[in-house]
């Protein structure tokens, strides 16, 4: 089946790498509020699967979603990948001194830097 052209057409990022211009955001991929697995772990796979079919060539992912959910689900679906596939990220995961996730900050402690703690993470 021959891809259909998306929504927006293409995108040059640096010169040497073509993408769509609309992607698919996975962060729904997860269970309810984007925490755990999902509701039909099947379903979220066959959107995977209408991604690839739509001709989107790029996937925004993150270890928080899930957290790591969506990058299982996304790799059961997919691998091995198209050769046309990018799988985009964030970077900057912070973790806890446990090696837990963190509270998230409020905006109080994002906007007002002197009420963060001495680790710049916000955590009280």
């Amino acid at each position: 089946m021959t891809a259909p052209t998306p929504p927006g057409g293409t995108f040059d990022l640096g010169g040497d790498l073509t993408v769509t211009r609309f992607g698919y955001g996975a962060m729904q991929l997860a269970g309810p509020h984007v925490f755990g697995p999902p509701a039909d772990r099947e379903a979220a796979i066959e959107v995977l699967h209408d991604v690839i079919d739509l001709g989107i060539t790029h996937i925004d992912t993150s270890d928080y979603y899930g957290p790591f959910v969506t990058n299982e689900i996304i790799r059961e679906a997919l691998h091995p990948y198209p050769e046309s596939l990018h799988i985009v990220t964030k970077v900057g995961a912070r973790r806890d001194d446990t090696g837990g996730w963190p509270r998230p900050w409020s905006p109080t402690t994002c906007a007002v830097p002197s009420t963060r703690t001495s680790s710049g993470l916000g955590l009280t």
